[in-house]
């Protein structure tokens, strides 16, 4: 890493000197973030105005998906960074420096409903970008996300082992989450639209960060991400509340599902998020040395256990869910100091 940091700073170097950029004395690179992938992020501060410099290793990540999605949906009004420079053989970007406050950190009781509503008006626009270039969010990357749910956390963190007819059981459970995903309007769908990608920006706008995946899918799939955020939660009412008042958006646009259809497309997409994101904070401890996720872990189960106890198609699931799952979690190193039941009784 060494090494990188070095090649890294002779680039930015470079750069400040091609484009001209309002930066005196030596350069700096402040450390602001990484994420759950291999990149890094730095600020670069000039005279009143700063940049992000991104480092995303191209042996690790590609970042043409990143600068393809991008440059079309600035182009189009969303309000994303602009990339001001960039090699991807290196893996180096200069973008738009959105500031360091992230909308998880304003949302409360008080001002969930007017940041939701921008962050809604913002999913609107993103919903409207064409989706020409897009790889679909079809049956096999829906499926080969929620697999990461057996492989990572039931069998890898959790220890369990399931049998024929669990397995069985889980098939069935994977085949009515697709089916209900391919069933819904195919639209553009950033696929990780949560509050810590999302910034308030500092004219009352949102800025969107982590894009990069963005592909077709299913119209709730972003409506998900935002509001049954792996991060923060709120009250189930609340939530079906801003469910609505999307649904009341598109419908201006488009023909959207009756309420009661649209929030069980919500909802069971939901179930098929909340299983991938179960698997990748797993994987992210296990794997990647991360347990920074592992906090989120509960919340996120929640998530998945109250939504399947809803409907009497997912009942088996959800008592397998809570006479297997639940109890064998709540015995794991990390969480048996912790009290966790109110997750399960909300």
């Amino acid at each position: 890493m060494g090494s990188r940091l070095t090649a890294l700073n002779e680039w930015v170097k470079d750069e400040v000197v091609r484009l001209g950029l309002p930066v005196s004395g030596e350069i700096q690179l402040e450390a602001v973030s990484g994420d759950a992938s291999f990149r890094r992020y730095f600020r670069l501060s000039g005279e009143g105005v700063s940049w992000i410099v991104m480092d995303a290793p191209p042996e690790l990540e590609d970042s043409h998906p990143f600068v393809a999605v991008a440059s079309a949906w600035h182009q189009a009004g969303v309000r994303v960074p602009q990339i001001v420079s960039h090699d991807l053989a290196l893996g180096f970007l200069l973008l738009d420096d959105f500031g360091n406050t992230l909308l998880l950190s304003q949302l409360d009781d008080n001002s969930a409903d007017a940041l939701y509503g921008k962050a809604l008006e913002t999913l609107v626009e993103i919903q409207q970008q064409s989706t020409a270039s897009l790889p679909p969010y079809d049956e096999a990357l829906l499926k080969r996300e929620m697999g990461l749910f057996r492989e990572w956390f039931v069998q890898q963190l959790l220890g369990l082992s399931p049998g024929k007819d669990t397995r069985q059981m889980l098939d069935e459970v994977e085949d009515r989450l697709v089916d209900s995903a391919l069933s819904q309007p195919q639209v553009c769908v950033h696929r990780d639209y949560h509050s810590r990608n999302l910034m308030a920006l500092a004219d009352g706008g949102v800025g969107v960060l982590d894009f990069q995946d963005a592909v077709r899918g299913a119209v709730t799939y972003d409506l998900v991400s935002l509001l049954r955020d792996a991060y923060i939660d709120w009250p189930d009412q609340r939530v079906a509340g801003w469910v609505e008042s999307y649904r009341g958006m598109l419908e201006k646009q488009q023909s959207v599902a009756e309420p009661e259809l649209f929030l069980q497309q919500f909802e069971l997409m939901g179930m098929q998020r909340q299983l991938k994101v179960l698997g990748i904070f797993a994987r992210l401890w296990l794997r990647d040395g991360k347990a920074g996720y592992l906090g989120d872990i509960p919340r996120t189960l929640s998530y998945l256990y109250r939504a399947s106890g809803r409907y009497p198609v997912f009942s088996d699931f959800h008592a397998w869910l809570g006479q297997t799952v639940i109890p064998v979690l709540e015995t794991n190193e990390h969480y048996r100091a912790q009290s966790l039941s109110h997750w399960w009784n909300t």
